[in-house]
């Protein structure tokens, strides 16, 4: 079973003036983090609904020029037993590259394999067969170049 897992990381960045400053450098920082190891992480802003109220809450909060900065870190996780097990591969791998950030499993979707993906490679490989035939045809053999 193979599961795509989103999960939360609360980045914190420092000498910044704006909420949109924070953002820019918390998602550079987080892939300098991640990559080169976890470049098929993807990474976009978390923004929040008020617990409060049922307004949109930004991604950011900067109090003398400092911020926190919530995102969201979205990956595949493949041959996994279950969701549980799925979450927490993909909180370690993060975690082992993004030191002292905390981290919250947000949710776990399991990826169905659509039938039309199976059916589109194995004619794809059938293709791949009958070209390795024809080319096979058209370059002679060893033996038959000693021959001549």
């Amino acid at each position: 079973m193979d599961c795509r897992v989103v999960v939360e990381a609360a980045v914190p960045v420092y000498d910044v003036e704006s909420e949109d400053e924070a953002v820019r450098i918390a998602i550079s920082k987080t892939g300098d983090m991640l990559n080169p190891d976890l470049n098929y992480v993807e990474i976009s802003m978390n923004g929040r609904p008020c617990p409060h109220c049922e307004e949109h809450l930004d991604p950011a909060f900067v109090a003398a020029d400092e911020g926190l900065v919530a995102l969201d870190l979205e990956m595949t996780v493949f041959n996994v037993e279950d969701e549980r097990h799925a979450s927490r591969i993909a909180r370690k791998e993060i975690g082992q590259r993004m030191r002292n950030i905390p981290l919250d499993v947000q949710h776990v979707d399991v990826v169905e394999e659509d039938e039309e993906t199976e059916a589109e490679a194995t004619e794809s490989d059938d293709r791949d067969d009958a070209e390795r035939d024809a080319e096979e045809d058209l370059v002679p053999e060893f033996e038959e170049l000693i021959d001549e």
